[in-house]
C-alpha cells in the first residue's frame, strides 16, 4: 500500500463529530447530560472555527488593502514633493539662502 493510500485509509477512519455522537449514544456510561454537554461543545467549537476563519480572511483583506493604500501614498507623496520641488513658493526659506 502506498504512503498516500495509508494515509487516506487512516483519514477515512477517523469517526466524524455525527458518528462520534452515535458511538456515545451507545455507551451505557455517559448520561444524556453528560451528551447534551459534549454537543455544546462540539457546537461551540465549530462556531469558533468559523469565527476564525472569517476573521483570518478579514486580516488578509485588511493587510491587502493596506499594501495598496501605502503604494498609493508614495505616488501621492512623490507627486507632491515633485510639484514643492517645481514651484517657487515652497523653495527653501532658510537662513543660509537668505541675503543680509
Amino acid at each position: 500500500m502506498s504512503g498516500a493510500a495509508r494515509i487516506q485509509e487512516e483519514i477515512n477512519s477517523i469517526p466524524l463529530a455525527d458518528e462520534d455522537a452515535q458511538v456515545s449514544a451507545l455507551d451505557p456510561d455517559i448520561t444524556p447530560d453528560e451528551m447534551e454537554e459534549k454537543a455544546r461543545f462540539i457546537a461551540q467549537v465549530m462556531e469558533l472555527q468559523n469565527t476564525l476563519d472569517d476573521l483570518s480572511q478579514r486580516v488578509d483583506s485588511v493587510k491587502e488593502e493596506n499594501l495598496k493604500l501605502k503604494s498609493e501614498n508614495q505616488v501621492l507623496g512623490q507627486y507632491i514633493e515633485n510639484l514643492m520641488s517645481a514651484s517657487s513658493v515652497f523653495q527653501s526659506t532658510s537662513p543660509k539662502a537668505k541675503k543680509k
